[in-house]
């Protein structure tokens, strides 16, 4: 799929790699970017970079009657990017309740399904298009310091999977993304190596141009990936010392 002359819509695009995908989807020809956010005051910035081709829309992705009436809004998509998420660096044992366990699933999984369900129509009625799932590497291999936010990823990896084979009939192209560590909002606090959003924004844009249904931008994702096929139980256990060395 070519990103030139499509027409976007990128939900989280007030911040973290929301930006760089509007930006970049501009950069490469996009004639319409609907750019998402529950404040359309916090996008003021970004629409202001190119008002005629950057569209600000009020969304709430985990407010149904919200996504329903944007899919009703913007019938014209033919590229869903859905980047809005949330993450807490909580375990799933050492959480102290599960209020941010249950918000990463509200936001990361239920938010996702309700945007694919709402946007699957209008993808077909306009000829198949894209759906860029932002995912990430610890859907595959449990980050136990941020537990809870693993697990979340894990189950937005599952329904990427369900929802491509449910709309490969339809000819639209599902995209999971699987970065590891970005050099961006929480990511910064990392240790290295990290990849940086530039890079993982413009794999995920390569992706779709190439048919490629799972992406891992960077060095560090690519190695996890190749690791997981040849030993997982290796990378599960290096992993898991990660964590402080009292919780052993």
């Amino acid at each position: 799929m070519d990103v030139a002359n499509s027409i976007a819509l990128v939900t989280g695009a007030n911040g973290g790699l929301g930006q760089y995908y509007v930006e970049a989807l501009r950069s490469h020809g996009a004639s319409k970017i609907y750019a998402a956010a529950r404040n359309l005051n916090s996008l003021d910035d970004l629409v202001a970079t190119d008002p005629k081709i950057i569209i600000p829309i009020a969304l709430d992705i985990t407010n149904e009657q919200s996504v329903n009436q944007v899919a009703s809004q913007c019938l014209d998509v033919t590229i869903l990017v859905n980047n809005a998420g949330v993450g807490f660096n909580q375990g799933l044992i050492a959480a102290s309740d599960l209020s941010q366990a249950r918000m990463e699933i509200e936001v990361n999984y239920f938010g996702t399904l309700m945007m694919c369900r709402a946007f699957a129509p209008v993808l077909k009625q306009n000829g198949g298009g894209a759906i860029v799932n932002m995912v990430s590497m610890v859907a595959r291999v449990n980050l136990p310091f941020n537990g809870s936010y693993s697990a979340s990823k894990a189950a937005t990896l599952s329904l990427t999977q369900g929802v491509r084979a449910e709309l490969a009939a339809q000819g639209t192209l599902v995209v999971a993304v699987l970065p590891a560590t970005i050099d961006i909002g929480m990511g910064k606090t990392y240790p290295d190596p990290k990849v940086s959003p530039e890079e993982v924004v413009s794999d995920a844009l390569q992706a779709l141009f190439d048919s490629v249904e799972d992406v891992y931008p960077g060095e560090q994702a690519k190695q996890m990936a190749a690791e997981l096929l040849r030993d997982p139980k290796a990378l599960e256990k290096a992993v898991a010392m990660m964590l402080p060395s009292s919780t052993h």
